[in-house]
């Protein structure tokens, strides 16, 4: 009877430690394979509506969760605008005025360049990992890969536009598989799908995101890698303002 008492709690705390290796910990694991401690990425984005398709070139750098820096390249109209993140501080450069403008929390959820990636999904004014409660919801089959589902709900003083985010995690690569992101309803938003994983800057990847809003049909962005630096040497100080207006 005790050996069976001991089984039961050994099972028990087995459980425990698979639910939780745990949510949060699969999404830190997620974050390093996708950003590694500091990186650098060249892509390009496709914005395709209705009747055109935009195209825009990017340049980005990171360090750790609250360093970003991302400059367009192409198309010339577009050359040098560049936005930028410093902890809890989202700045944009906009080289046609030639202004520096601090963004309020209000502006994190306004379309990034027009396409259908809100500022807060390209620049990640939030972290995953610190601001949203999370939720181990077990495993699923997801473009035929076997995921984690995670659902996050942010804190209260979160400044997020969506309610709820669902995260699907492939088991054997810890990257993102799909995304989907709930507003105040209860309403899907949007998805976002992560495809084609590549070996890119020595470790895999998925090479292409593509983000699709619910209520526009006909509508979506695709974000392509095609290259990074997992090994880059980056400080805190090439993450200022004066470099904002002066990095190519």
């Amino acid at each position: 009877m005790k050996r069976e008492l001991f089984a039961v709690i050994i099972v028990a705390v087995a459980s425990l430690g698979a639910k939780g290796q745990d949510a949060a910990e699969i999404l830190r694991r997620m974050e390093y394979n996708m950003r590694g401690d500091a990186s650098y990425a060249e892509m390009t984005m496709e914005t395709v509506r209705p009747r055109y398709t935009r195209e825009i070139s990017l340049r980005s750098w990171s360090l750790g969760d609250d360093y970003a820096l991302i400059y367009v390249t192409a198309p010339a109209r577009d050359q040098g605008t560049a936005f930028l993140k410093r902890g809890n501080e989202i700045w944009n450069y906009v080289p046609n005025i030639d202004r520096t403008v601090r963004m309020p929390p209000s502006m994190m959820s306004q379309s990034w360049m027009g396409s259908d990636f809100s500022n807060d999904d390209l620049v990640r004014g939030v972290s995953v990992v610190d601001d949203y409660d999370h939720e181990f919801k077990g495993r699923e089959t997801i473009e035929g890969m076997e995921c984690y589902r995670i659902e996050m709900v942010p804190h209260p003083e979160t400044p997020v536009v969506y309610e709820k985010v669902i995260y699907w995690v492939s088991v054997e690569y810890y990257l993102p598989v799909k995304v989907e992101n709930y507003d105040e309803y209860g309403d899907l938003v949007s998805t976002i799908h992560f495809r084609e994983i590549k070996s890119i800057g020595g470790r895999p990847m998925p090479s292409v995101m593509e983000m699709i809003p619910e209520d526009r049909r006909g509508h979506r962005t695709i974000l392509t890698y095609h290259d990074a630096d997992f090994n880059i040497d980056l400080s805190e100080s090439f993450f200022s303002i004066q470099n904002l207006t002066d990095i190519r």
